[in-house]
């Protein structure tokens, strides 16, 4: 029999695929799932898999590669899309298809499949990822087969063929909404948040929270902290140096008991249509906010404000799914040149959802106190050069007034 690698997190869609494919596509079904930071939903998938149809199961750790080679280029490229989402299921996917196909490769399978739906970005990111490095590997995303749709036009039917194939999904079937969790956030759509009016912060919906609390049940008294830098990346906490997931992990840790890193948005997919989403990012938000202030004191103002024009852009081709295309690449090696200055210290206030920051410091700075200064200290800047400066960029402008007056 022919194999396909099927990328799998004993969810109710990926439970229900291992038994189709192998019984409508007579496929033998390996089983993939990349540990990228979701801590307890990887328990027993193994044992859940072959239970389910699987011949083999493969449970990757890629944690510290997803931290050091992805979260952290995009980070230095300071990319947040539409101004507000910190990409963590977009950057996770690259990877999770990059690792699937190698064993797809190691296993002799002909094909890769995913349970994403037809309607979501997370369909484009696999497939986009498949295209750029196995181009000849056959391709089954069964959302988008009339077959696979028509058994199957809602959790009520899938989750009476799990019970028909003693398939246990109790815990994720009862769930409303849909959850995706890695080291970088926790998202939720779907089910309760499809409505933009429902208010998932109502006290008996707390419980969906996972990474944070809300910022009215965060302590009382602020804490303070210290990131240091170098080259654009965080390499210590307080001073102590740590690897870049397990930066991650404390800042999640620490951010999230002070309620840091919810976001509520709607979102512009991919494929066209709006999308509510609610997330969270405690660690995400912590570091670019005080990579940022770093940046304030040592990049250089043109070369800040061309980077800064060129963010929506990069943090579009990961939001859809070119992180192995060539633009993406040619960008990224833009982002780290600029970020060689960016090596200092932050020191920050974190309070009830708040990350405040109350300090920052460079042996690279371009601040320049004597010349910032307005107690009329001695500096190389003089004073009287202004007048001339700001006269010759006030000559369109006076020019186009006189000649806007001698024609009305």
């Amino acid at each position: 029999m022919k194999k396909v690698v099927l990328a799998y997190s004993g969810g109710l869609d990926t439970s229900v695929l291992v038994t189709w494919l192998k019984e409508e596509l007579d496929l033998e079904v390996v089983t993939f799932a990349a540990d990228v930071g979701q801590e307890e939903e990887l328990d027993g998938l193994d044992e859940k898999a072959r239970a389910t149809g699987a011949i083999q199961h493969y449970t990757l750790d890629l944690v510290e590669e997803f931290a050091t080679n992805f979260i952290y280029p995009m980070f230095r490229a300071n990319a947040i899309y539409e101004s507000q989402y910190y990409l963590g299921t977009s950057i996770a996917r690259p990877l999770i298809a990059k690792a699937q196909i190698e064993i797809a490769r190691k296993e002799g399978a002909i094909a890769v499949a995913h349970g994403a739906t037809g309607k979501g970005n997370d369909q484009c990111r696999f497939e986009l990822t498949y295209a750029s490095l196995a181009p000849e590997m056959e391709i089954i995303a069964p959302w988008r087969r009339d077959d696979f749709r028509g058994k199957f036009p809602g959790r009520t039917e899938m989750i009476d063929y799990c019970r028909e194939h003693e398939i246990n999904v109790e815990a994720s079937a009862s769930k409303p909404y849909s959850m995706d969790r890695n080291l970088l956030h926790i998202s939720y759509e779907a089910g309760i948040l499809e409505d933009p009016w429902f208010d998932p912060t109502q006290p008996d919906n707390k419980s969906m929270f996972k990474l944070s609390v809300s910022p009215e049940d965060a302590p009382d008294e602020p804490e303070y902290m210290e990131l240091d830098f170098e080259t654009g990346d965080c390499v210590a906490i307080n001073g102590e140096r740590l690897s870049p997931a397990n930066i991650l992990k404390k800042l999640n840790e620490i951010g999230g008991r002070h309620g840091i890193g919810r976001v509520d948005l709607v979102e512009n997919r991919f494929v066209g249509m709006k999308s509510r989403g609610v997330y969270e990012t405690p660690g995400g938000t912590i570091l670019l906010q005080a990579k940022r202030q770093v940046e304030t004191l040592t990049m250089d103002r043109d070369l800040m404000h061309l980077r800064d024009s060129l963010v929506p852009k990069y943090a579009e081709l990961v939001y859809y799914g070119f992180w192995f295309a060539p633009e993406r690449e040619a960008l990224q090696a833009f982002f780290d040149d600029s970020q060689k200055s960016v090596t200092g210290t932050v020191r920050l206030k974190l309070y009830k959802g708040n990350c405040i920051v109350v300090g920052r410091k460079s042996p690279l700075s371009l601040y320049d106190e004597d010349i910032a200064s307005m107690e009329g200290t001695q500096s190389d800047y003089n004073p009287d050069d202004a007048g001339g400066f700001i006269r010759l960029n006030g000559l369109r402008l006076r020019m186009r007034n006189l000649v806007s007056r001698r024609n009305s």
